[in-house]
């Protein structure tokens, strides 16, 4: 177990910020950590790397308390904040040397570092620029760069693809997955759930400073009430038939998108729920234009646990 954290509390005054919050990190897996604006996620890592103190609880790192003393602990970590966090009078080069001088000493094991890091993110033709003169993207990948240039074991990536295009965002998840196949351990904090459901070997959904659920994607969609979700659009829907498809059996909620006929049912159990609704559909003459059914998406475990409700 890289990460152990069992019973974290944390207290800003009366406002509790964790509140009895456990994680366990497994070597060589991603693990994301999922939560609403307020959670407690980055509280949380700011305690496990030790830039905050807590009142109770224990942190384990590669079996070790980590301290603001443990130097040696800290080499074996990287991290990608979500802030931006580079010099932006500095070249590409330069910027990712120094933080990768901060871990490695010998001037040509870091030399070597620092290219093996710009051609890991796609930034040879750029590595002489300054950074205040690279896209958004880039700068992205410049500040995922200055994070693992020193070949860490652990990484922690705080929200990496916020505001970039659709290709750095697939260059960078590709990115991580290349991280990850080359044995770091990685924990992932991301408001795209899709991108957790497509990299992480377990996930962690938290919320009021509490942990709610672990594990793999499959089994946190085993702990939710919906099991399978109908998506059908009519052709001919009349007035009450949002309320007559709630009167289906093990319809738990249906809900109605736009104007145009098209509902999406979720059923909380039941193993021939399109042959009923097709039988429904028959009986009221509707008609229907598109149908199919779908198993739940992490989105809808994570609403489910942590309300729909907007945050701030």
């Amino acid at each position: 177990m890289i990460v152990n954290v069992e019973n974290l509390v944390k207290r800003y005054k009366d406002n509790i910020a964790l509140e009895h919050f456990n994680m366990n990190v497994l070597e060589g897996e991603i693990l994301g950590l999922l939560g609403p604006n307020g959670s407690g996620k980055t509280t949380a890592i700011n305690c496990i790397l030790g830039l905050l103190n807590y009142d109770k609880g224990i942190i384990n790192v590669f079996g070790e308390e980590l301290k603001s003393t443990s130097y040696e602990l800290k080499r074996r970590i990287g991290i990608v904040p979500q802030d931006i966090a580079v010099f932006y009078n500095l070249k590409v080069w330069e910027n990712i040397d120094y933080f990768c001088g901060l871990y490695i000493d010998d001037n040509s094991l870091r030399k070597k570092y620092v290219e093996e890091a710009i051609e890991f993110v796609g930034l040879e033709g750029h590595r002489d620029k300054k950074s205040q003169e690279l896209s958004g993207g880039l700068r992205r990948r410049l500040n995922i760069a200055c994070g693992i240039a020193h070949k860490p074991e652990l990484i922690f990536l705080d929200e990496p693809t916020v505001a970039v295009d659709a290709q750095s965002r697939n260059f960078i998840l590709d990115g991580i997955k290349k991280l990850s196949e080359n044995g770091a351990t990685i924990v992932y904090t991301t408001h795209y759930l899709e991108e957790a459901e497509e990299l992480c070997d377990r996930i962690v959904i938290m919320d009021n400073g509490r942990d709610l659920v672990t594990g793999t994607l499959d089994e946190l969609k085993n702990m939710i009430a919906t099991t399978e979700k109908i998506v059908v659009e009519f052709i001919n829907p009349v007035g009450d038939t949002k309320k007559k498809l709630e009167s289906i059996e093990y319809v738990r909620e249906v809900q109605n998108i736009g104007e145009n006929g098209k509902f999406i049912l979720k059923f909380e159990r039941g193993h021939n729920n399109l042959s009923v609704l097709l039988d429904f559909i028959k009986e009221e003459n509707l008609v229907y234009e598109t149908l199919y059914s779908e198993t739940p998406s992490l989105n809808d475990v994570f609403l489910e646990l942590t309300g729909k409700e907007l945050r701030d």
